[in-house]
């Protein structure tokens, strides 16, 4: 077994360098800064831009908190970039697959975005530490070859304290699958504890490998809906099975992905799983999510309750009821 650091005490450690470095704050014994990012979109699903401060409200365990920092401006993002090698990535989809990254670090993303690239199969493998040199990035990619299983949830685990120790306020994960985790020691209840005791954006792009077989027919992209939060699980337990199945049924040869294992990554961080069908579809979904990065709102208010380990509710508002805010659902206060 691989041994993790506490993501809590890495997490708020990062926090807190963030804060100090970026904007001044400074921490008064017991108080902490909780960080939400929010996407605002209207009722066409267009991205909302030129918010205020004062058109937010936010809630932690449905008490009004006060908003100590917003900002209504791109900020630049630390996100690490998880790409599956398994055997089932013929060298068609990798090849695809290189492309769209290439296009996503190289035109879309800002230069002070800093990014690192992981591969994972029946085991992840950090191929590039953090940089701002996408050259590395790139040529880290170009290495892989595919083969062996699938460890996504080792991956997404391995990943998190890494993520969480970035230079930048805002910290995503961009995860690129085409099939079911199959290889993972993790259970999928310890990952969901791990990501929801983090500040971190998952994002998924989950590649329906069916939709190869129907080149021509135009199909729209699958944003997969955000179920009803879940409960906090309980202590670790060994490794058991893994959730098999999803909204496309069960994974047969690494041809079928499994959504719903996604959205069990995503739900609660304010990021978000979106289902495209074939390779083909990796650049516009890619560029999607670029542009979701670029028009975020920043806020962040002080939390100075118990540090309870419980489940502590966030919940953003925006004065235009006729607007949909997605943000990460709360926090664990450890």
């Amino acid at each position: 077994m691989r041994f993790r650091l506490p993501l809590a005490a890495i997490a708020v450690a990062a926090a807190a360098v963030s804060v100090a470095a970026q904007d001044g704050f400074r921490f008064r014994s017991g108080v902490e800064l909780v960080n939400v990012t929010a996407t605002v979109t209207d009722d066409s699903g267009r991205f909302v831009s030129g918010l205020r401060k004062e058109d937010f409200t936010v809630y932690d365990n449905d008490v009004r908190q006060e908003v100590s920092y917003f900002s209504n401006e791109r900020v630049p993002v630390s996100l690490g970039i998880l790409l599956d090698t398994s055997g089932s990535m013929t060298e068609d989809k990798i090849a695809t697959a290189r492309r769209a990254i290439d296009r996503f670090i190289f035109d879309l993303l800002g230069e002070e975005d800093e990014l690192f690239f992981l591969e994972f199969a029946s085991t992840p493998r950090l191929r590039q530490q953090w940089t701002k040199n996408r050259e590395l990035i790139s040529r880290a990619v170009q290495r892989v070859r595919p083969s062996g299983g699938t460890a996504m949830y080792d991956a997404v685990a391995d990943a998190l304290p890494l993520a969480s120790s970035g230079q930048n306020r805002k910290k995503a994960l961009l995860v690129i699958s085409d099939g079911n985790d199959a290889d993972s020691q993790i259970r999928v209840a310890e990952l969901r504890q791990l990501i929801r005791e983090s500040e971190v954006l998952v994002y998924a792009l989950g590649v329906d490998g069916t939709g190869a077989r129907n080149r021509g027919v135009s199909q729209p992209p699958v944003q997969v809906p955000t179920p009803f939060p879940f409960p906090i699980p309980g202590r670790r337990r060994p490794a058991s099975p893994q959730i098999t199945g999803g909204i496309f049924g069960q994974n047969v040869n690494g041809e079928r992905v499994n959504a719903q294992a996604l959205r069990q990554m995503t739900d609660d961080t304010g990021g978000r799983t979106e289902i495209v069908r074939g390779f083909d579809g990796l650049d516009a979904a890619t560029a999607r999510i670029a542009d979701e990065l670029s028009r975020q709102y920043s806020l962040g208010y002080a939390n100075s309750g118990d540090k309870d380990g419980r489940w502590h509710t966030i919940r953003v508002e925006v004065r235009d009821r006729r607007m949909t805010v997605r943000a990460r659902r709360g926090y664990v206060a450890s």
